[in-house]
């Protein structure tokens, strides 16, 4: 029993060691908080998938997005109508 206590101390030893460097090498990356290291995407590290993002939902983005810009273009006419 002595050694398999001893290997669960190593293991946590060495999830905190790893813990650090991940820290490290974000810090190096100017902050980053995907992870990605060198074009090596998180899923690669994992052995995951990509997620594609659901059309839907980009297309709402984008519609909220446009919505957006056209308040924007109304709201500076509006103040350059006043102004004159």
């Amino acid at each position: 029993m002595d050694i398999v206590s001893a290997l669960k101390d190593e293991e946590a030893k060495l999830q905190h060691q790893l813990t650090a460097v991940k820290t490290a090498i974000s810090a190096l990356n100017g902050g980053s908080t995907n992870g990605c290291v060198a074009g090596v995407t998180p899923a690669a590290l994992t052995g995951q998938a990509a997620r594609e993002p659901c059309p839907l939902l980009a297309e709402r983005t984008s519609l909220g997005l446009r919505k957006l810009d056209g308040r924007k273009i109304r709201a500076e006419k509006a103040k350059g109508k006043k102004a004159k």
